[in-house]
């Protein structure tokens, strides 16, 4: 009870000190303007927690705030206006703007004067399409200084790098009510591009760096080609700083070629990795990994890597190999052991792989490549009366592709995704077989508003094993459902068949579903509300009866670079062995 009271008076104390220091605008705005005027200038007055003492203080207010107002009409083209300070009549003097914004000025023959050297004739031309100013428009301050960027930017676009604005002319008539900019832009001389200048000795060949360079010495400048120089580099991750510029006039070759400057931290030599995870359906887990960065001078990483869980447990190394061959292409290859304990079987193996992924965005990808591998499986049912135990060579093909139009990787808001695999596979050993596993999955994301603090997100999976059946097919290389990435509520692989004892027996086909409806609350809250569905079937489509389905709430915390998830879900079609909930813990959206 004493706490309750502690509460309860902290709280009414909280509350009058708000109530006290309650903010109020900084002077009452009177006049007629339309909704968007006004809320602007509402903005510029902005408010005040402090009470006026005197008339003399609050005609200090209304002076200040009348600058302000008139600052706001000015940038939006409302150059005849009257604004008037006054101070109210009364006990308690008030700060009064009286604001008559007048007739909205319009833009009127914008030119460009192009000083010497003046640039190519197209070059010219691209400066003064791209200017967006259209004769009749409002003249508002923003636009005439866009449009002084957008043409620079134009310009440099095309060769020009050392192009600049001199002090722009803006004529306001009030006779007519217009704004006449004229733009003064000095574009300077053409430039054209040597190789790469290396500023700082590294690890990295220059070989090497030199084939990253999206440009031959001799072509003319594009800041996006020096750009995405930068990008490459950045995108290897065996450096904690990259900075690519353009070298100055005087360091131009006798050719009057610039080089482009490169500066590279290398990351330490070494790193090594810990982490740790618990889950109700997986239990708990702890990995570990040693990496080594550019061994070869080509910006590598060779790693070893070892986990060890309830259910997945390896030990293997891997080599990365960025832009081999030519830029944006990855070559990996990597070999290890694996133990794999899960309630539809115990696998253990050895298997070697290797792949090429072309990369067109940051997450957008094709790629091709293989593996082999070597397993033993106990499958935990009596599909295979006469072979329980399976010792099996596996060859399999890769094909896959990625494409994302989303706006962000780990909290999307908008735009879609789409991601397509296919496995042409070949067993032999104790079976002989070849089949082909494909399996494609895509997400789009809707919001309600500009903002994005209400958005609806759906995901759609759908995947099938063709040529053979569910006992022909190995128990580690079948479909199942269930989890967090799969349908939340229900336990790690526990939707689709199951044998006499309840373990699950995976399918040759699988569908699957989710909905969330995601609000931002405040700055860095948000709650979720989702519906996943999921059916695993023994035949090329899972039936109706097959299906499950999972129903929760989550919450989000926004960490800057993507969200904390945290969910919360039940299973609606509980059989025997479902849990009565689970609960998820991760980055970023479920999907």
């Amino acid at each position: 009870m004493g706490r309750l009271v502690v509460a309860v008076a902290a709280s009414a104390a909280i509350c009058a000190s708000g109530a006290a220091h309650a903010e109020s605008p900084r002077a009452s705005v009177e006049g007629e303007l339309d909704a968007s005027l006004r809320d602007a200038v509402a903005r510029a007055v902005g408010e005040s927690d402090k009470p006026v003492a005197n008339r003399f203080e609050a005609r200090r207010r209304a002076r200040d705030a009348g600058e302000d107002v008139i600052a706001v009409l000015r940038s939006e083209g409302y150059y005849a206006y009257d604004v008037e300070p006054d101070v109210g009549d009364g006990e308690t003097p008030t700060p009064i703007i009286k604001v008559k914004p007048g007739p909205r000025f319009t833009i009127a023959e914008p030119q460009i004067d192009w000083l010497e050297p003046a640039p190519l004739p197209e070059v010219r031309q691209a400066g003064e399409a791209v200017m967006g100013l259209a004769t009749g428009a409002p003249g508002r301050a923003v636009d005439v200084i866009n449009a002084e960027g957008r043409i620079v930017a134009a310009v440099q676009k095309r060769g020009y790098a050392d192009v600049a604005s001199a002090p722009r002319e803006v004529i306001v008539d009030h006779a007519d009510r217009t704004v006449r900019p004229t733009y003064k832009i000095e574009a300077g001389d053409l430039v054209r591009l040597d190789g790469l200048k290396l500023l700082t000795e590294g690890r990295t060949d220059r070989p090497w760096l030199e084939h990253l360079a999206p440009w031959k010495p001799g072509e003319v400048y594009d800041p996006e080609d020096v750009g995405e120089l930068e990008r490459r580099l950045l995108d290897t991750g065996v450096y904690d700083s990259v900075t690519v510029s353009l070298a100055p006039k005087d360091q131009a070759t006798s050719d009057g070629l610039r080089p482009i400057l490169v500066s590279l931290a290398d990351r330490k030599p070494r790193t090594v990795e810990l982490g740790a995870s618990y889950s109700t359906s997986e239990g708990v887990g702890a990995d570990a990994k040693w990496t080594r960065y550019n061994i070869f001078g080509r910006a590598d990483t060779v790693a070893a890597l070892a986990r060890a869980s309830n259910i997945d447990s390896r030990l293997g190394g891997e080599l990365t190999l960025p832009h081999w061959r030519r830029p944006q292409q990855t070559f990996k290859a990597g070999a290890g052991g694996y133990l794999n304990r899960t309630d539809a079987y115990d696998e253990t193996g050895f298997g070697v792989r290797a792949d090429i992924q072309r990369r067109f965005r940051k997450t957008s990808y094709i790629t091709l490549g293989g593996s082999l591998d070597y397993s033993q499986t106990e499958e935990h049912n009596n599909l295979h009366v006469n072979s329980p135990d399976r010792n099996l060579f596996t060859a399999a093909g890769l094909a896959a592709g990625a494409l994302d139009r989303s706006d962000d990787p780990l909290d999307p808001k908008r735009g879609w995704r789409l991601e397509v695999r296919a496995e042409p596979t070949y067993l032999f050993g104790d079976d002989s077989l070849p089949y082909l596993k494909v399996q494609s999955q895509g997400s789009a994301y809707f919001p309600f508003d500009a903002r994005a603090r209400t958005v609806v997100a759906g995901r759609l999976k759908a995947g099938v094993i063709l040529g053979a059946t569910v006992p022909q097919v190995p128990a580690s290389r079948r479909f199942y459902a269930g989890g967090g990435g799969s349908v939340r509520g229900y336990a790690y692989q526990a939707i689709g068949p199951r044998s006499v004892d309840n373990t699950p027996q995976g399918g040759a086909s699988v569908l699957e579903t989710s909905v969330e409806l995601r609000q931002k609350i405040g700055q860095h809250w948000g709650v979720v509300a989702f519906l996943d569905a999921g059916a695993v079937g023994t035949d090329e489509f899972p039936s109706g009866d097959n299906f499950s389905v999972g129903a929760g709430l989550g919450v989000r915390y926004d960490l800057g670079f993507g969200p904390i998830r945290a969910d919360i879900a039940i299973p609606l079609d509980k059989r025997k062995g479902d849990p009565a909930f689970q609960i998820y813990l991760s980055i970023g959206q479920s999907f």
